[in-house]
């Protein structure tokens, strides 16, 4: 998860593919009337994400019932969005992509996405709650350096997990 310009889905598809696991991006699940909106340059609200949300959330259910082990790209910058995406927080973990203003609109600005407006990414950085109970990986670091982080993370925070489990 992260604001636009941190590396979500460049860093999913590359954690995918190390970890044999499929990819998803969040953003393919928007309403073509969301695209529109953000393209425009208008911040999404609440209600025009509780839709899209509310979809991510019946995925992602579905791929835990079938134990499709999937990386999912997708901002989830509030609270309550994670909330409503993950109902088992002992087999979703959350990896957030953090960094500066200024690195992610250096990024933006060099990219040209089908609906996001880097005007945008003030409004998220002004949405963005950071996650307590997150995976934090830096995202001014290299793809592979990222990814390296996080396959080593994961496999800390699986351990302690099972640990539990066995206690």
């Amino acid at each position: 998860m992260g604001v636009s310009g941190s590396g979500k889905t460049t860093i999913g598809e590359a954690l995918a593919k190390r970890l044999s696991f499929d990819f998803v991006d969040a953003d393919d699940f928007h309403s073509e009337e969301n695209r529109k909106k953000m393209h425009a340059g208008h911040p999404l609200t609440d209600e025009d994400r509780l839709p899209w949300l509310q979809l991510l959330a019946t995925k992602i259910s579905e791929w835990l019932a079938n134990e499709k082990n999937t990386v999912l790209a997708c901002s989830a910058l509030k609270s309550s969005y994670r909330q409503i995406l993950i109902h088992d927080p002992k087999r979703v973990i959350i990896l957030f992509l953090d960094g500066s203003f200024e690195l992610f609109a250096e990024r933006l600005a060099k990219r040209n996405h089908p609906f996001m407006n880097s005007t945008l990414l003030r409004s998220q950085f002004d949405t963005l709650e950071k996650p307590a109970d997150a995976i934090i990986l830096d995202a001014s670091l290299s793809p592979d350096q990222i990814v390296d982080q996080a396959v080593k993370s994961l496999q800390e925070k699986l351990a302690q997990l099972n640990s539990s489990r066995c206690s």
